[in-house]
Parts: C-alpha cells; structure tokens; sequence
C-alpha cells in the first residue's frame, strides 16, 4: 500500500491484534475501519470519537487519495483546540490517515488515553517512545 502523503510503500506492523500502515518517509499511519476501535480497546470512546468527526468546510490542505479506494478523503476537523487539527478520512469507509503525530494528538486533546496504554502500544510498533514519533 503506498502513503496518501508521500506515495512511498507503506509497512504493516501489527501488535496485539492491530495492524497499522506506516509510512518509514513521512512517519504517517493509515488505520483502516475498525482498527481504531481495537486500538482504543473501548468500543464507546472510539464511537464516540467518531462521531464528532465533522467535515472541514474550508480546506487549507490539499485532498489526499485513500490507499484503499483511491478516491480523494474528506478532511476532517478534530475537536475544536487550537490550533486546529485535520485528519483524513476516506468517504467510503475504508478508514482514517493520521501525518505523524496526529493519532497522540488526538488522544492527548481528548484525554482518551488516560492510562497511556495506547502511547506505549504505539512505541512498542515503532521502536520508539512517542515524542520520538513526532
């Protein structure tokens, strides 16, 4: 699978039970549908995460093609911190592209990772702690 960023082949890393997509060149992940929520490990937090998704009216970022589908993503605005942060999400469902650093932000701004078990998930897979990831 190549990067939605930079178009370089993707590796696959999997740890308990999720497989992530992860660019080597840009340090972006590509979750496709329902890994978010394993990864989460709480079906509620990560429905609900996903309900807040709303579609970014103004695009100040270039659409990005879906690896799967290949049709352009939807950019999607994640909570209302400053500064904003836009997420990629494919329309038909076949998942969500997080630029590096993006999926800690998300779970640091939403405090969905109280116990940081997803934090020492993600840096079992890299090889890495996660302020290395950034």
């Amino acid at each position: 699978m190549d990067c939605p960023a930079c178009s370089d082949a993707m590796i696959t890393l999997e740890l308990a039970d999720v497989e992530i997509d992860h660019c080597l060149r840009c340090g972006g992940i590509w979750l496709d549908a329902g890994e978010l929520e394993l990864l989460m490990d709480d079906r509620q937090k990560a429905n609900d995460l996903l309900a807040s998704f709303q579609e970014s009216p103004a695009q100040t970022e270039a659409p990005r093609k879906c690896p799967i589908c290949d049709k352009k993503m939807a950019k999607i605005v994640v909570g209302q911190d400053t500064p904003i942060l836009l997420i990629d999400k494919c329309r038909r469902g076949d998942g969500l592209w997080f630029d590096r650093g993006e999926l800690q932000d998300i779970l640091q701004r939403g405090q969905l990772d109280s116990d940081s078990r997803i934090q020492r998930l993600l840096a079992d897979m890299f090889g890495q702690n996660s302020s290395e990831q950034r």
